[in-house]
């Protein structure tokens, strides 16, 4: 809401003890109903309404009706949590493990799914579980934020995982690179000249971290560093990127940013009769439940998503209940490489006639 023009009352307003439903109402010029709605997290309310109170609730520092049974408790015994793209393997295994961790201590969790990563839109979903009364606040992989005009709530403690702003909140992440090292070298040390990559979308920090790693490991080794392809998390990319790996045979060994794109893959070269693992090795990234019944179970890089999510929940309740101080620290769970029947020691691949 533009403020140009206008000339700041100096007379004291409601304090954050004092202020009201009816007070916030007044400021936002809407009926209290509408603060209510707004502070029920009711859908109802049009964003620039909303919006307009949320600034209103700010500046008095007006908390909701069920702050009575925090002070009674000390807690709202609620945690709020931002995420993106939850059809994604790690956001919705992460959050999983959010919410089993969270239940486990007794606390609910408030779950907002904001359709793009960016600094509004986090922050907007931030203030809009702030206003439901939440304790605290986990984001996970905000990629596409920018740390330095994120606007949270004040005071509000917050934990994020593998996003931006990870440096400036406490923060959770899981090793990338020892995963993507351990990967990348156990092809290379089953005699293969160099590895293949099958990257993430872009703007994905996790899948940025394992592109860099793989091109490191490679250089490392003082091997050939191909142009990696352009996935995009999906069965659907590995299989499109299959009739690029069947038609070279230079390509001996893949490595894939995570598993559904290495499963895709894996069917694309069966059909294209190019053997997994006798012409190609293939590895992935996750190890979902499905990779070790695929055939052949495919060698992959296994994250702790359930771990992950505990020590969010771990991190955001002791800034909660006040036991840790800033500055922020950072939890790195570590991964794990596991080694099944997708991938062999190098074999020359012969050129597929031309017809």
């Amino acid at each position: 809401m533009s403020t140009a023009g206008h000339t700041p009352s100096t007379s004291p307003g409601p304090s954050a003890s004092r202020a009201s439903i009816a007070d916030v109402a007044r400021l936002a010029g809407v009926a209290p109903i509408t603060v209510s709605r707004v502070a029920n997290g009711s859908d109802s309310v049009r964003p620039d309404t909303r919006q307009r109170v949320q600034a209103a609730m700010d500046k008095l520092g007006y908390a909701p009706n069920n702050a009575a049974r925090a002070l009674r408790s000390g807690s709202f015994g609620a945690i709020g949590l931002v995420a993106h793209r939850l059809a994604r393997t790690g956001e919705s295994r992460t959050v999983e493990g959010v919410v089993e961790a969270a239940r486990a201590q007794g606390y609910t969790v408030s779950l907002v799914d904001v359709t793009a990563p960016t600094s509004d839109e986090v922050t907007a979903a931030a203030r809009r579980l702030s206003h439901q009364a939440i304790d605290g606040l986990i984001i996970i992989r905000a990629e596409t934020t920018t740390p330095a005009i994120l606007a949270l709530p004040p005071r509000l403690p917050v934990v994020v995982s593998d996003s931006s702003l990870l440096g400036r909140h406490a923060a959770v992440s899981s090793d990338q690179v020892a995963g993507t090292r351990a990967a990348v070298q156990h092809l290379l040390d089953l005699g293969h000249p160099t590895v293949h990559h099958l990257a993430g979308p872009a703007d994905s920090s996790p899948a940025v971290v394992r592109q860099e790693t793989w091109r490191d490991t490679l250089r490392a080794a003082g091997r050939p560093v191909p142009a990696p392809w352009q996935g995009d998390w999906t069965l659907q990319s590995g299989y499109e990127a299959g009739a690029r790996v069947a038609a070279d045979p230079e390509v001996t060994a893949v490595f894939c940013a995570n598993d559904e794109m290495a499963a895709g893959l894996m069917r694309s070269l069966h059909e294209q009769d190019v053997a997994v693992p006798g012409e190609v090795s293939v590895v992935g990234f996750d190890d979902i439940p499905v990779a070790e019944y695929l055939w052949p179970p495919l060698t992959t890089v296994h994250q702790d998503f359930g771990r992950i999510g505990a020590e969010l929940v771990t991190m955001v309740l002791d800034r909660v209940r006040g036991e840790r101080e800033q500055p922020p620290h950072h939890v790195e769970v570590p991964t794990r490489f596991v080694v099944r029947a997708s991938t062999a020691p190098y074999t020359p691949r012969t050129p597929a006639p031309r017809h």
